[in-house]
């Protein structure tokens, strides 16, 4: 075998819970070491070894990616109370992706990995379709409370001086709940600065959409601040590239984005993005070919898959049963970040073996040889289903051959 392709600057690595955390283990050990002198700053994000470090683990993490530019994330498990009472934890921890992306404070772009046979279950959709969801804020930075009978909810603004401004925000006459969010100017800024290079950089038009005509506050500022970022600094250069931006209201998005062939982007606020990549994703065939990178104004990249642990297929892999689990999304993550490092530091021989290895990939699946999520629903007329372990020694084999 030739000598394994050096790196200058290690990625971030951070592992993360379950089924996923299996695959990655064996993505490093078939598809990556025996090709790269792999070179990373390892954080363990598991489940447990949060609740051990009170979660510190996550935010030095991504102090890391800050550090060094670029960081790969395995998916985590973000507890429920099942969850807490399963892990025997000290608390009901946040979402690790919420925290790295509070931090961070960049944009997530999704888009499908497209392969033949398999075909979106929406029949005009011929293009993918890339989701920018902007990461930061909404009911992800949230404070909530029970609201008993008999109370009055509030609205309080102290400005610096002192003075509060109040609004009532209901009075209960029976018990319910409240709940706060909040969002930043320059937050939005930045996603729609980052949103608007992204464009002029694949050169796609890209649509954004709120809820302005409800959220007359809320939503409206960040239908605003677009627009005047677009005219300030980007509409020329939109018009050069030959590529458009439209804003309209979040429903009527929905209904153009199923009409139309696809092959823009659709910007959309924090929970918007989440529900709105998710249900893009399954449309093109599975959540687990989609893929995901979270891209800061500050420069650094966060990639990782946009799926959950795959608890299912974890307790049969723990009884010792084969699972056919889809590793598309945990490669490509791992892929995505291996191009940016090597772009950034110069290393053509690693972006090259990345994208390789994503051609790699797709080939294996074109050959017919597939998980058990794109078996059922690819046309292919001669296909065969594997467990992971296997898929992956196919995309080795294939490797070899390019």
């Amino acid at each position: 075998m030739a000598e394994k392709i050096r790196m200058r600057t290690p990625l971030v690595e951070m592992d993360g819970d379950e089924m996923t955390r299996v695959i990655w283990k064996q993505i490093k050990d078939i598809l990556l070491e025996p090709y790269i002198d792999l070179k990373t700053e390892y954080y363990d994000l598991g489940l447990k070894h949060r609740d051990e470090t009170e979660d510190r683990v996550t935010v030095e993490a991504a102090q890391a990616i800050e550090k060094f530019g670029v960081g790969v994330k395995c998916a985590t498990i973000t507890p429920n109370a099942d969850r807490v009472k399963e892990y025997e934890l000290n608390q009901m921890w946040k979402s690790p992706n919420g925290t790295i992306r509070a931090i961070l404070d960049g944009t997530v772009f999704r888009t499908p990995i497209l392969v033949k046979g398999i075909t979106p279950l929406v029949p005009a959709w011929k293009k993918p379709i890339t989701v920018a969801r902007h990461a930061y804020g909404d009911v992800y930075r949230n404070v909530e409370m029970a609201a008993a009978a008999g109370s009055k909810a509030e609205l309080v603004i102290t400005d610096a001086a002192g003075n509060e401004e109040r609004m009532t925000i209901h009075e209960f006459q029976s018990s319910g709940i409240v709940q706060g969010i909040h969002n930043l100017d320059e937050s939005i800024s930045n996603f729609a600065h980052s949103c608007f290079r992204f464009a002029l950089g694949e050169r796609k038009d890209i649509w954004f959409s709120t809820k302005d005509t409800i959220s007359k506050t809320y939503d409206h500022r960040f239908k605003d601040i677009f627009q005047e970022i677009f005219q300030k600094d980007y509409e020329e250069k939109f018009k050069k590239a030959g590529i458009t931006y439209f804003y309209t209201l979040i429903d009527d998005a929905v209904a153009r984005v199923i009409r139309s062939e696809g092959g823009f982007i659709w910007a959309c606020k924090n929970y918007d993005g989440d529900v709105m990549s998710d249900l893009v994703a399954t449309a093109f065939g599975s959540l687990a070919m989609m893929t995901s990178v979270l891209v800061s104004p500050k420069g650094v990249y966060e990639y990782e898959a946009a799926h959950g642990t795959v608890q299912r297929h974890y307790y049969r892999h723990l009884k010792g049963e084969k699972t056919s689990t889809n590793p598309l999304a945990t490669l490509f993550a791992w892929t995505g970040a291996l191009k940016k490092r090597g772009e950034l530091d110069g290393i053509s021989e690693l972006s090259d073996f990345a994208e390789k290895l994503e051609l790699a990939s797709i080939r294996t699946v074109e050959s017919g040889t597939m998980t058990g999520d794109l078996s059922g629903i690819s046309t292919l007329q001669k296909k065969k289903t594997v467990d992971t372990e296997t898929f992956l020694d196919a995309v080795r084999r294939t490797m070899d051959q390019l």
